[in-house]
This record gives C-alpha cells, sequence and structure tokens, in this order.
C-alpha cells in the first residue's frame, strides 16, 4: 500500500451510456489536490452541482450503489470507485454530464485503462487509512450473508458465493496483493445477472442500457429456449439469445473461470472505497 496520496497527472475523457438509466453520458476524470477525495460532479446541473463519493451520501443500494448530495445525484457509481481504490487513487474530480457513468463493457476494465493512460501522479501528502485493530462480524441470515474483517498491515479479501444454480457452483476468490493482482486479475471482471432477474429489472425502469455485450446473463429456468425466447418477445429485445451449453446466455465465454465472484469483489473494493 502506498503512504503517501495519489492523484492523475492529466485531465481524461471517455464516453458511453449508463447501464440503468440508458442515458448517454461522458466523464471526464480530473486531477485533484491532496486531501479533495473523489468528488464527482453534475456538469449538466445548473451551478454544477457535486457530491463526495464517501458512506455519508450514500442513499440507495438497489443493484447498484447511488450517491446524492443537494441537487447531485449519481447511480451506479461502484466499479468506477473500484477502479479508484484498485489504482489506490485518493483524489480525483469526476465530471458527469448525466446522472450515472457509461457501463463500458460490465467491468472496471475501461475506467482503469483510462486512468492508466492519464497517469498516476503521488502526491506530497500522507495517504490516510482507517485501521481496524478488532476482529468484527456481520451476518443477515435472511439473505445467507456473512461477514468477518480481521486486523491486517494490507488490504486482502477473501471471498465465497453459492447462488445454487449449476452455472455458478461455489465459487471462491482471493485477492492479496492489489497492487500486483488488480488491475489484470479483478478489474476485467463483468458484472452479470440470473435470466429470471432481467424481466424484473426491466418492470421496475432498470437495465435500459443494459444488454449481451455488457453482462453476463446466467440461465436459471428449467423451459428451456421457450423462456428465453418468451423474455426476449416480452421485453423487446434486439440481442439474439439462446440457452448455451455453458448455462450462460449465448455461451459468452467469461474472462475468468470465476468470473463472478471476482467481480463482486470488485463491487466489494467500490463500496468499500466509500
Amino acid at each position: 500500500m502506498y503512504e503517501k496520496q495519489r492523484t492523475i497527472k492529466r485531465e481524461i475523457s471517455m464516453s458511453g451510456i449508463g447501464l440503468h438509466t440508458g442515458n448517454p453520458c461522458t466523464m471526464t476524470f480530473k486531477p485533484a489536490e491532496p486531501n479533495t477525495g473523489i468528488r464527482i460532479v453534475r456538469t449538466d446541473l445548473p451551478g454544477k452541482p457535486w457530491v463526495q463519493a464517501d458512506i455519508d451520501h450514500v442513499t440507495d443500494l438497489s443493484r447498484g450503489t447511488t450517491l446524492e448530495q443537494g441537487e447531485a445525484k449519481v447511480y451506479t457509481v461502484e466499479h468506477v470507485l473500484a477502479s479508484f481504490a484498485g489504482l489506490q487513487l485518493d483524489n480525483v474530480i469526476v465530471e458527469l454530464d448525466s446522472n450515472e457513468p457509461p457501463v463500458g463493457d460490465g467491468s472496471a476494465k475501461p475506467y482503469v485503462d483510462k486512468l492508466l493512460e492519464a497517469g498516476l501522479q503521488r502526491q506530497d501528502a500522507d495517504k490516510f487509512y482507517l485501521e481496524i485493530d478488532t476482529p468484527m462480524a456481520h451476518n443477515e441470515p435472511d439473505r445467507n450473508v456473512d461477514l468477518v474483517v480481521t486486523p491486517s498491515d494490507d488490504l486482502r479479501i477473501t471471498f465465497m458465493i453459492d447462488y445454487k444454480n449449476p452455472a455458478l457452483g461455489t465459487q471462491y476468490t482471493s485477492l492479496v496483493d492489489l497492487e500486483k493482482e488488480f488491475v489484470e486479475e479483478f478489474a476485467p471482471a463483468r458484472t452479470f445477472c440470473f435470466l429470471s432477474e432481467v424481466e424484473m429489472l426491466k418492470e421496475a425502469g432498470l437495465i435500459k442500457g443494459g444488454g449481451l455485450h455488457n453482462a453476463v446473463v446466467i440461465y436459471d429456468s428449467d423451459r428451456g429456449q421457450v423462456e428465453v425466447d418468451r423474455i426476449r418477445k416480452a421485453l423487446n429485445l434486439k440481442d439474439k439469445a439462446f440457452v448455451g451449453k455453458t448455462g450462460i446466455i449465448n455461451d459468452i465465454p467469461l474472462r475468468f473461470y470465476n468470473e463472478p465472484v471476482r467481480h463482486k469483489t470488485l463491487d466489494l473494493l467500490g463500496d468499500l472505497f466509500q
């Protein structure tokens, strides 16, 4: 872990559409002074209001992390924040001309590539750490979630998921060295969902910018191609879709054998960064 704060060397931008809103957005990363933190600016709103990316400004966690401060509200920030966490960046101004960052390919890699292209800059200010000095545990039996935090001199994450689905099985991963592993082993892991969730998400007004080009969709029905066709027709989806032999719609190849749990680790990094 670095002991000095870091920012980027120069301004850089990328464009695309938001995962849930489907709104077009240009996102610009800009260097920031020490102790600025991550500041997300809505340049499309009068006065260019901004929200600080920290836990105090999280207002919603349903299918993504939403930040809000005054008139500034931004959806689905976890992948962008995971990029900052993974690259150990402390101070960046993020300008958005819409309410949701571009989704890219559903992973953190597009953001990481842009940030590395801009270059990383060490600053003359000490980094602040949250130090854990005693073990802690949290569990939610209704959701089958268990979380254990123990003291360590370095950030290490061990993650296990079990969705009771044959295409996933029980998956496990461990991140032990952020500097060496994040860019190649975790940033490329894409978001995923189950086929049964697609209809529900669409009816809730979400995933307007989602598709098979930016998410791994896992088959979880017993009706075969009939169910896939029904959902495609009901939602007027343009993407061709078939059940596939791997349990993943269209047999889209995974980037890692345990890509889903690596993506969950990515999400966790983004949320811990706040």
